[in-house]
């Protein structure tokens, strides 16, 4: 029944394409299906390799059955994450970084995923919660089943995603081979394979989506008047929406909402019994404030002196002194003041379920669900609340923390931008801080007046793979 599944390494042929004024030849195949019931097109996978490894060459110390196989993905927003391609110019993609991990050698598998957009050839919605992380499980499976046909080290898969595609690159790490899935993985046709991984590169990642209200509040609860961009219906060019800025204020029962989900984050953080990398721990007091906050202070103080030491004037957010050329405290709420409120409240799971992940917790039937009982609570439209066990299967930390077991990856690179305001800082420091105290390999920073973004930094992103895989 799996010989549909098998890859035939006829089906690469030679391309190239030029970067920095070279060229850069490489094998690909295109359009492969890596399930044997697809529910939607997009069920597809590309697979590139450096043509050196053709005959037998090298390529930066790797050679055909060494070379770490790198799985970027284009999920952004939980919207579908079409295969991506070094010649694609449709959004989303990330060409510029295949080629990139191309010329350093790797091999580059970039499958596509479903969202909450996707439906099948009847219509019916077929991409809410778990089909992001489900496809992406069956397309390393996939690699894995092949291992003795694919180029590239199966023991050596490395995920590469943004924002949403950020939290599929951490899921991916944090829940290989969780029995929650097995079902719908049967169901699709999934090659008999593990889904575990070496090592996750995670921008930004939106996660933890059942506290990250809360997260948000105990962040920017006090700063009442907020601005973001959002997509200009009927705007699409080139697969890309234009966007319009947009700003309110919070109203009195905002704000009340606001401190009630600050107070709950308090809980929450507490909870986790985290510590630092020198045992002390890290809590919140009622107020906000504690070890915790001055965690936080002290990683931005951190990035502030990295930009400083660089010749940038860091004073183009408020907060900072600075004395004799070394940053000397941080009033984080004037950071944040200058930095914007991005969100309303809550940020995540919207009381008219206006939030993508809304969507997200959608299903065949139901287009928007809440996923935290406060927001069911307090909902301001009919509503249904989504199962406890699909929010939590789909949160990293479900699996770091114990509440479902699976093999975890051995090595974490997470970023998230000094000046990025889609989520907490709290979300992605409590995600480093579990690994780390659970002896996991983690490279966190928090890198000076980056917004929401990732790949920003692929000299870096590749050196610490190297220095993993070589």
């Amino acid at each position: 029944m799996t010989d549909t599944l098998i890859f035939d390494a006829d089906w690469l042929t030679p391309e190239q394409i030029q970067m920095d004024g070279k060229t850069i030849n490489y094998l690909a195949a295109h359009d492969i299906q890596y399930v044997q019931h697809p529910v939607a097109p997009i069920q597809r996978l590309n697979v590139f390799v450096p043509a050196a490894y053709e005959n037998g060459g090298t390529v930066n110390g790797y050679t055909r059955d060494t070379a770490p196989i790198f799985m970027p993905n284009t999920v952004g927003g939980y919207f579908p994450g079409p295969a991506d391609d070094p010649t694609r110019t449709q959004w989303p993609n990330n060409a510029a970084t295949i080629k990139q991990a191309l010329k350093r050698g790797y091999v580059v598998i970039a499958a596509g995923l479903r969202g909450h957009t996707t439906v099948n050839e009847a219509g019916q919605r077929v991409g809410q919660a778990p089909a992001f992380i489900v496809d992406m499980k069956a397309a390393v499976r996939y690699v894995k089943y092949n291992q003795a046909r694919l180029p590239g080290n199966v023991e050596r898969i490395i995920t590469n995603g943004t924002s949403a595609g950020g939290a599929t690159s951490a899921l991916m790490g944090a829940s290989g081979n969780a029995k929650f899935f097995e079902g719908a993985l049967t169901s699709l046709g999934a090659a008999p394979a593990t889904d575990d991984i070496f090592a996750v590169s995670a921008y930004c990642p939106i996660h933890n989506l059942e506290h990250a209200d809360m997260a948000y509040e105990w962040q920017f609860n006090g700063i009442n008047d907020w601005n973001r961009s959002q997509p200009v219906a009927g705007s699409m060019k080139n697969g890309r929406p234009k966007f319009e800025s947009i700003t309110g204020t919070l109203s009195a029962n905002d704000q009340s909402l606001s401190a009630d989900l600050k107070r709950q984050f308090c809980d929450y953080l507490n909870g986790l019994q985290l510590h630092d990398a020198n045992g002390q721990a890290l809590t919140v007091s009622p107020d906000g404030t504690g070890t915790f906050q001055n965690y936080l202070v002290q990683l931005l103080t951190d990035s502030a002196q990295s930009a400083l030491d660089k010749g940038v004037d860091i004073h183009k957010y408020a907060g900072f002194t600075v004395t004799n050329g070394k940053v000397t405290g941080l009033d984080l709420k004037a950071y944040l003041t200058s930095l914007t409120r991005m969100k309303a409240v809550p940020a995540f799971d919207q009381l008219d379920l206006g939030s993508l992940e809304n969507r997200l917790f959608g299903d065949a039937t139901v287009l928007n669900r809440h996923f935290t009982s406060f927001s069911q609570e307090h909902t301001t439209v009919p509503a249904q609340l989504a199962e406890t066990e699909l929010v939590e299967a789909v949160n990293p930390l479900t699996y770091l923390t114990g509440k479902q077991s699976a093999k975890i990856a051995q090595h974490w690179r997470i970023r998230h931008g000094a000046a990025d305001r889609d989520t907490s800082f709290a979300i992605p420091i409590i995600l480093a801080t579990v690994l780390q105290n659970q002896g996991q390999d983690v490279d966190f920073a928090l890198p000076w007046d980056i917004p929401h973004s990732g790949d920003y930094d692929l000299g870096e992103l590749f050196a610490w793979i190297d220095g993993l895989c070589q």
